[in-house]
């Protein structure tokens, strides 16, 4: 019971279009804006990983470090949630800052059970430096936007992932 014009059992891509024909974006493929958030960050995440090269750090490190130096002392368990990592991934992350002295594991008191990941004063210090090598790099890489264009994009990013 399938009439001229249905996509209910038409296998061509033209198929996958909703029926008003009208991609996300117009003018675009529905998947072209996940692609140029993909190119984006790409691109901004190579001029991180170039200013973060000089103090043996890693994004996924500074991730951390960026949530304990806003959060203070946490748990693993709670790093595992603000960063969205997975628990081994987090465990490696904070072994490593442990061997860099950029951070440690701390009794929390009132329970022997769980350990507070807290930054060094060496922490803060690499942190503060690798911060402050990272803003040529974003300045760099929001060259093409005016000043207004960048923090737009940044408030838009923002509701984005806010959801």
């Amino acid at each position: 019971m399938s009439s001229a014009g249905s996509n209910a059992t038409d296998p061509s891509p033209k198929a996958l279009i909703v029926d008003t024909d009208v991609p996300v974006v117009p003018g675009e493929s529905p998947f072209a804006m996940g692609l140029l958030l993909r190119q984006a960050h790409e691109r901004v995440a190579e001029a991180m990983d170039r200013a973060l090269r000089p103090f043996d750090l890693e994004r996924r490190h500074l991730m951390v470090l960026l949530r304990l130096s806003a959060d203070g002392p946490l748990s693993q368990r709670d790093l595992v949630e603000r960063t969205r990592h997975d628990k081994a991934s987090m465990v490696r992350i904070v072994d490593d800052l442990e061997r860099l002295g950029l951070a440690s594991r701390e009794p929390v008191p009132g329970d022997r059970r769980v350990r507070a990941v807290t930054m060094t004063a060496q922490g803060w210090k690499v942190f503060d430096q690798a911060h402050q090598a990272a803003i040529p790099a974003a300045r760099a890489v929001m060259q093409p936007l005016s000043a207004e264009q960048a923090e737009q994009l940044q408030q838009l990013l923002k509701l984005l992932v806010a959801g």
